[in-house]
């Protein structure tokens, strides 16, 4: 059996355009991998099996996506052990399927190419692509096209899952969205703080907004939004210190972790 760590994601900048013909919108995001993490393991196996989360889909949808591609039956036997929570913002099934995909792909006799394999994981969820790569990267078009970036990585990263706040899916909150005028300059604006190497100058989520973002701020974050669709909340500071003593002041809004970026 082999393992490997499916790590998280913040959106370091979400800013959403029109819908497309494909039913995805347009988007430019700045993606992060943090430290927290779910864990993979996969063996050969007689049948698809996919064991430790109830809820997938996702990994199952890939690893059959990936058999039919190679001409295979879906062998294998999956487990998953979560960390990263459901449906918050924070990509966990994305990163989960993409490290099944790996995995999967690495057992075959003749293995898929880099190129086939961002295919099969642009097919399955528009997050999938980016965990198969390495360091942060520019989401563009629906997300899937990935534009590797320099970014400081020397920060602490408290994440807030609101107590009581449960979002519809991912599809229905990009459902619900209705402001596309201004698009084209809310990319702009993007990519010059990115040509600055500024975080703090990125424009915030076009999706959602929390009144945590400013609590987050009030207790030293430089930076905080939240992540993906929602509803975490994520906060960014330059000492541990800090990110210690904001959790502590914040514990009672929900559950809570402190994390870094991760590579």
């Amino acid at each position: 059996m082999t393992e490997l760590l499916a790590p998280a994601k913040i959106n370091l900048a979400l800013v959403v355009g029109p819908e497309r013909a494909d039913g995805r919108h347009e988007v430019a995001t700045v993606l992060q991998r943090i430290s927290l993490a779910d864990r993979i393991a996969l063996e050969r196996s007689d049948a698809l099996e996919v064991t430790g989360f109830e809820g997938d889909t996702i990994v199952r949808a890939a690893l059959t996506a990936l058999a039919e591609v190679a001409e295979r039956e879906p062998s294998w036997r999956v487990r998953i052990e979560k960390q990263i929570p459901v449906a918050a913002g924070l990509g966990g099934g994305s990163s989960d399927a993409a490290a099944a995909l790996r995995l999967a792909n690495d057992s075959l006799a003749r293995p898929l190419t880099e190129a086939e394999l961002r295919t099969i994981a642009s097919s399955i969820g528009a997050d999938v692509p980016f965990f198969l790569t390495a360091g942060p990267q520019l989401g563009d078009g629906d997300g899937t096209t990935l534009e590797p970036l320099r970014l400081p990585q020397d920060y602490w990263v408290l994440l807030l899952l609101p107590r009581g706040e449960q979002k519809s899916s991912s599809g229905d909150v990009y459902d619900r969205f209705s402001n596309e005028d201004g698009f084209p300059e809310r990319r702009a604006a993007v990519r010059k703080a990115l040509a600055l190497g500024s975080l703090t100058g990125l424009p915030p989520n076009d999706l959602v907004s929390s009144p945590l973002s400013d609590e987050l701020l009030a207790h030293g974050a430089f930076r905080a939004d939240v992540s993906g669709a929602g509803p975490t909340v994520y906060g960014l500071f330059e000492e541990q210190s800090e990110a210690v003593a904001a959790l502590a002041a914040l514990s009672d809004r929900g559950r809570a972790w402190i994390a870094t970026p991760a590579w």
